[in-house]
């Protein structure tokens, strides 16, 4: 007769809180990496249409964008594989995985590479938190920008010369000075605030940012989740030894008890 599947220890087995760490982390680092590889496509059509028309004003521009843009694979690649890893990891310290493989979780070595994740997911954490820093900064670019535009479509602004309000890209150091025109005026200012480029890059920046943000709570979540894993193994392991020494005494006891029941016999 063919026994039911007891489905309270499956799910007994999932770490929830690794899954739900793992999928905010891939959400975050798609969202960072799909929207800011598009934000930057679209920064660098803005930038050759309206601000710097001369190839050689912005060459250096361009290439650390396509240098930026091949970091993303990279981060994208890695993080989906670490992310994997991590979860597999979480699998792999349930109680349920726990009752199959009790004997390696408390090995030395299950003990080391839990604590290389800790390290290493502090780390990239870290780093994390420079990445939604800089992810700021165009968001702040451009919603100067936005801002002026919108300044100068307010009624209640009440500007009588719109072509003395200006936005001049190269005090932020993206352009050299020596770029022509630079800087955008007037109308021509409100004709870049309404273009598509314009739009989409600005959402995509803060879209990218959020992303950046949701990583790095998740990166937090993974840091917290192995930490708490390597507490584990370690109190795992204390108590197995102390197992070993108590079966060991138990063991002698038994012997000195055997020998001395012999003993007895051999007077009797």
């Amino acid at each position: 007769m063919k026994q039911p599947i007891n489905t309270s220890s499956c799910l007994g087995g999932v770490p929830y809180a690794s899954l739900v760490a793992t999928i905010l982390c891939f959400s975050g680092v798609a969202l960072f990496c799909g929207c800011g590889h598009v934000a930057l496509t679209g920064t660098v059509t803005i930038l050759e249409t309206h601000f710097s028309k001369v190839t050689t004003d912005h060459a250096m521009l361009t290439d650390v964008i396509q240098l930026m843009q091949y970091v993303i694979y990279g981060i994208a690649s890695f993080f989906f594989l670490y992310g994997i890893i991590l979860l597999a990891e979480g699998f792999y310290t349930t109680s349920a995985v726990k009752e199959l493989h009790s004997e390696f979780k408390t090995t030395i070595c299950g003990r080391c590479i839990s604590g290389m994740f800790v390290f290493l997911t502090y780390i990239l954490g870290v780093a994390w938190l420079g990445v939604f820093g800089f992810s700021a900064v165009p968001v702040f670019l451009f919603y100067n920008m936005w801002s002026t535009c919108a300044a100068m479509k307010s009624p209640v602004a009440n500007v009588t010369n719109i072509d003395s309000i200006c936005v001049d890209v190269r005090q932020y150091g993206i352009i050299p000075w020596n770029a022509t025109p630079g800087k955008a005026c007037g109308s021509t200012l409100g004709d870049i605030c309404n273009t598509s480029e314009f739009y989409l890059s600005y959402h995509l920046y803060i879209v990218a940012c959020a992303g950046a943000g949701a990583t790095v709570i998740a990166l937090i979540h993974f840091l917290m989740i192995l930490s708490a894993n390597w507490a584990y193994l370690k109190d795992a392991s204390q108590m197995h030894a102390y197992q070993d020494i108590k079966m060991k005494e138990e063991r002698e006891l038994q012997d000195i008890s055997s020998r001395s029941k012999e003993c007895l016999n051999s007077y009797t």
